[in-house]
C-alpha cells in the first residue's frame, strides 16, 4: 500500500501542476480566483484523477491527456465540496483541517467560486491542451454535464438533504449515493471508453465499475464518519447520525455496512481483473478506499 500511496502522490502532484499552470493564465486580479484556488488546492488526494489515470493505463492512453481530464474532474469535485459545506446544505466549518470556503471568505463568494470551478472544468476539457478530436471532446463534455447535473451529482445531493431524518429503503439510499458520489467516479472510468471510442456495451461496463467504486468510496466515508477521529479526518465526525443522513450505516449499522462494502469490493475487483495485468493499479485503488482513515 505504501508503494501505491507514492503513485497516488505523483498523480496528485501532476494534477496540481497542471491546474496551477491553467490558473496562471487567468486574470489574477479577479477576486474569485483566490477562493477557487483556496478550495481546489486544499490538500485533496486527487483520488478521482488517480482512477482516471489507472483506468487509462489499462488501455494505453497517453498520461498527459488523462491528467488534464483528471484536473477537470477535480474542479467539479471541489465545486461540490464548497457547496456541500454551505450553511444551507451540510453547514460544515472545517474541510481537510482548514476552514471551509464560506468560513474563510463568505457565503456568496463560496457559491460563486463553486460555480466558477464547475464551469472551469468544461473550459479545461474544451481547451487546446487536450489533444483529442472535437467529437471525443464533445462526448466527454456532454457526459460530464449529465453526470454533474440534476440527474447525477446535484440530484443526488438534493435527495441526500431531502431525506434527512426520514425512513427510506436500502435501494433508495444506494440510488442517492450512486448519484451523489458514484456518477463522478463513473465518468472517471467511462471517459476512457469515450476516448477509445468503445461501443455502448463496453462503455457501460466501465461506467458500472466507476459507479461501484464511487459507491464504495461513499460507504467508506460514512464508515469513517461513524468511527473516525476528527483530528485525523480534518473535519467533524459522527455528524451523519446526528443529522439523520440517508446512509447505509444509519440503516444497517456499522458491522453490516462493512460486510456490504467488502462484498461490493470483491465484486468490483472481479470485474476489473478481467482486464489483465495492466489493471493492477486500479485494483490497488479499490484496496486503498477501505484502508484509508480520512
Amino acid at each position: 500500500m505504501q508503494k501505491f500511496s507514492k503513485k497516488l502522490s505523483v498523480i496528485a502532484h501532476d494534477t496540481n501542476v497542471y491546474l496551477k499552470k491553467f490558473f496562471l493564465k487567468k486574470n489574477r486580479y479577479s477576486y474569485l480566483v483566490k477562493p477557487m484556488k483556496y478550495s481546489v488546492f486544499s490538500g485533496g488526494k486527487r483520488f478521482r484523477s488517480a482512477i482516471i489515470v489507472n483506468t487509462g493505463k489499462i488501455f494505453g492512453i497517453d498520461y498527459k491527456k488523462l491528467i488534464i481530464i483528471g484536473a477537470a474532474i477535480e474542479c467539479v469535485h471541489s465545486y461540490s465540496l464548497i457547496h456541500d459545506d454551505l450553511p444551507a446544505m451540510d453547514n460544515d466549518n472545517l474541510r481537510r483541517g482548514i476552514p471551509t470556503t464560506h468560513k474563510k471568505f463568505n457565503e456568496f463568494t463560496a457559491i460563486l467560486a463553486g460555480n466558477s470551478l464547475l464551469t472551469l472544468a468544461f473550459e479545461i476539457l474544451s481547451s487546446k491542451n487536450l489533444k483529442l478530436s472535437p467529437k471525443i471532446k464533445n462526448e466527454l463534455i456532454t457526459t460530464l454535464a449529465i453526470y454533474s447535473g440534476f440527474s447525477g451529482l446535484a440530484g443526488g445531493q438534493y435527495f441526500d438533504l431531502t431525506f434527512e431524518n426520514k425512513k427510506i429503503s436500502k435501494k433508495k439510499i444506494i440510488d442517492i449515493q450512486n448519484n451523489k458520489t458514484g456518477k463522478l467516479f463513473a465518468f472517471c472510468c467511462e471517459c476512457v471508453g469515450i476516448i477509445k471510442q468503445h461501443n455502448l456495451r463496453k462503455r457501460k461496463i466501465l461506467k458500472k465499475i466507476g459507479s461501484d467504486i464511487g459507491l464504495l468510496f461513499q460507504i467508506s466515508d460514512d464508515l469513517i464518519d461513524f468511527k473516525g477521529n476528527s483530528k485525523i479526518t480534518g473535519k467533524p465526525t459522527k455528524r451523519d447520525k446526528k443529522k439523520g443522513k440517508p446512509t447505509l450505516v444509519n440503516l444497517l449499522g456499522y458491522k453490516k455496512t462493512l460486510v456490504f462494502a467488502n462484498k461490493l469490493k470483491n465484486k468490483t475487483n472481479e470485474k476489473i481483473k478481467k482486464y489483465g495485468v495492466k489493471s493492477q493499479d486500479l485494483l490497488q485503488s479499490i484496496d486503498f478506499i477501505l484502508a484509508r482513515k480520512f
